[in-house]
């Protein structure tokens, strides 16, 4: 479980998150939604310990990121806005590195690379070097890579962005797989179609602050709207608001 109190971060005079509070729970699909420059990578950043708050906690499980930063990397599996592979070595040889950085044995590599690259459905691109990979590549590898450690805590930023219509579909059963497994999964996204069909909860920001956080139904009933998207819009202000 992810728990997030009154989060502050400002960028000279621009508070890029200014009391930013929600949780994301076990077994649930939790999605950060909000406009361009809201502040949801900013959050994200904080969440996995990137970068530390001016004010505000971040607790994982139970552990307070600011006091014991490396068990919270321990408890979370992270797909970063930059996806960061080595291009000289192969999937395969990416997912192995980090899975060593966590001092994995050899055997439990293995086992959890391989189910990883089933459940990806990398098979076909396991042992070629990332370079040149397409954007759908990247981010199956990327994920792979993040997960190979088994952490009960998944942050996803914008996971399907770039890929296609059936890298998508594929990247939507994995997370539904997570969830079913009981896992806290936390995703940012701005595509409304995406957060429809994933998210048990749906937490807003706009400006930097959450401005709602509820489930997808209560949202549309809260705004009177039937459409996701109108209710978005509705919530945040106005359709400038959507497109800042």
């Amino acid at each position: 479980m992810i728990e997030v109190k009154d989060l502050h971060k400002a960028f000279g005079e621009v508070k890029a998150v200014d009391g930013v509070s929600f949780h994301a729970a076990d077994g649930q699909i939790t999605g950060l939604l909000g406009p361009n420059g809201a502040g949801k990578t900013t959050s994200l950043r904080m969440l996995y310990t990137l970068m530390k708050p001016d004010a505000g906690q971040v607790m994982v499980d139970g552990i307070d990121a600011a006091v014991d930063p490396v068990a919270v990397r321990r408890q979370l599996g992270v797909l970063p806005d930059a996806r960061g592979l080595y291009k000289r070595l192969t999937a395969r040889e990416n997912i192995n590195y980090f899975a060593r950085l966590h001092g994995m044995d050899e055997a439990l590599i293995r086992e959890r690379r391989e189910a990883l690259i089933e459940g990806l459905e990398m098979q076909d691109i396991a042992d070629r070097r990332t370079e040149g990979f397409s954007q759908g590549q990247r981010v199956k590898t990327a994920i792979a890579r993040a997960l190979i450690h088994d952490p009960r805590n998944v942050i996803l930023d914008e996971p399907t962005n770039g890929l296609d219509v059936m890298a998508t579909r594929a990247m939507r059963r994995f997370m539904l797989k997570l969830r079913d497994e009981g896992r806290c999964v936390l995703f940012s996204s701005h595509i409304m179609q995406e957060v429809a069909a994933l998210c048990d909860r749906i937490v807003v920001i706009a400006h930097g602050r959450v401005v709602a956080a509820e489930s997808p139904d209560a949202l549309r009933e809260q705004t009177g709207e039937a459409n996701l998207e109108d209710a978005f819009v509705k919530i945040i202000g106005s359709e400038e608001g959507l497109a800042a």
